[in-house]
């Protein structure tokens, strides 16, 4: 049935591959640095947070070709579809030097945050590295949506997991000094990132300027700048990556809060976000399928079967975050453990590992909001909406999240439970405005390639 669970597994699962290959790249780099050292796992959330939080911006915006190719394609008009990607493509490209620049107040920012000296060193180190190279995930990102906006997720998975197998083996080689590389620690996992993300971008590159691409798409002829459809993509893109900076913004103070709390707090919190990737990945490429296959439906003026997507996909996201919450609830010790420094004794690790385990209690409750909200903003945002959600995300990641963890963390000092069910409450209220926004059916009128 078309907008069933066939349609969206078919579209969704290479998507979800792909999520958990950038999930499994994040994860190596802290395994490996938390058995370098518990300074170095400490520095690597709070370092590639703050890059992607400046990163996220770009990567939402060229991420929103895709709801362009999508809806062309649902329209039948396949020669708008290079025209949409090279204005994604001139964008990415004055990404990549605005995020090089954003490496130079590296230092402020993290002095700014009042971690340990020499967790500092390692996250400006860190950061500045990943900032350097962020031009090249954005560029990668964009050449993909040729091929995810038209429902052919394969091609993403595969060339996604070929760039995180590159950076498993480079992650190793570099922090630990093996194979002829010097050991380089925090900075080693940096430069294995950003070579993956380089590869990434090239063999996408490959794939799309193509004799055939470029019979069927003009994806060579069509590169010039067109003054309407970049204007028509940073009307709708813009609000894209306004919510997703917002919604990475507000993580990142979240990290940047917690580290004030002390090494413990802040090596516990990393650890139980990277785990927490597992559960919130996946469902980042379901949230990718419904905008595809939201946008394609409306662009064939099919807003029924636009429903039907939005409907099978909240099913399978639902189930996928029970799954994980029961994991996270039964075996939350061995999960913790696995990050135990290999310098420290089970003692010595004792803290972290009790307050892991119960945060991993919070993230089993607020897994089910994501698991809602990611699909009602996949569904918004498929359709042209991204206006609301980025007044969600506003809302939340500043008033709820940002200003209350503030609150806790300098006036109250009132530790890190608090801070984490907080986070909890937050995600409840964007799932609920989610909910209510898409039930309300005015994004079943919209388009983002007409009017």
């Amino acid at each position: 049935m078309r907008g069933g669970y066939r349609e969206v597994l078919v579209v969704g699962l290479p998507l979800v591959a792909s999520m958990v290959s950038g999930t499994v790249m994040q994860f190596t780099d802290r395994m490996f640095l938390a058995h370098h050292s518990l300074e170095a796992l400490a520095a690597s959330l709070s370092g590639s947070i703050t890059n992607f939080v400046f990163m996220a911006f770009f990567v939402g915006v060229a991420s929103y070709v895709n709801v362009f190719v999508a809806q062309y394609t649902g329209a039948g008009q396949p020669g708008n579809v290079g025209a949409a990607l090279w204005q994604g493509l001139w964008f990415s490209l004055l990404a990549g030097v605005a995020l090089a620049l954003l490496s130079l107040p590296g230092g402020w920012i993290f002095a700014l945050a009042g971690h340990a000296p020499e967790i500092q060193e390692m996250e400006v180190a860190y950061y500045r590295i990943l900032c350097w190279g962020s031009g090249l995930a954005v560029l990668g990102m964009c050449l993909s949506t040729f091929y995810s906006g038209r429902g052919l997720t394969r091609t993403v998975a595969v060339v996604n997991m070929i760039g995180a197998a590159l950076n498993i083996p480079l992650d190793y080689a570099l922090i630990n000094g093996a194979w002829g590389f010097p050991a380089l620690g925090i900075r080693g996992a940096g430069i294995a990132t950003v070579t993956a993300w380089g590869v990434t971008a090239l063999l996408f590159a490959a794939l799309v300027f193509t004799r055939g691409n470029e019979a069927r798409f003009g994806v060579r002829s069509r590169w010039r700048p067109d003054r309407e459809l970049f204007a028509r993509l940073m009307r709708f893109g813009l609000p894209g990556g306004a919510q997703l900076f917002l919604d990475v913004f507000g993580f990142t103070v979240f990290i940047l809060l917690i580290g004030r709390l002390g090494t413990t707090e802040l090596a516990a919190s990393n650890l139980v976000f990277s785990l927490d990737h597992f559960a919130f990945m996946p469902m980042v490429g379901l949230h990718i399928a419904i905008e595809t296959l939201v946008g394609q439906a409306l662009g064939a003026g099919d807003p029924g079967r636009a429903e039907e997507v939005t409907r099978s996909a909240l099913h399978l996201a639902l189930a996928w975050a029970l799954s994980l919450a029961a994991v996270f609830l039964l075996i939350p010790e061995p999960l913790v453990a696995a990050f135990r420094p290999a310098d420290m004794t089970p003692a010595q690790y004792a803290p972290v590992m009790t307050m892991g385990s119960l945060l991993l209690v919070v993230v089993a409750f607020y897994t089910l909001f994501d698991g809602v909200a990611l699909v009602h903003f996949g569904a918004l945002k498929g359709a042209g909406d991204t206006g609301f959600v980025m007044l969600c995300q506003s809302v939340c990641s500043l008033l709820l999240q940002v200003l209350p963890v503030w609150l806790l963390v300098e006036v109250l000092g009132w530790g890190v439970y608090w801070c984490w069910g907080t986070l909890a409450v937050s995600l409840a209220v964007l799932a609920l405005a989610a909910r209510l926004r898409y039930a309300g059916g005015r994004w079943k009128a919209m388009s983002v390639i007409s009017g």
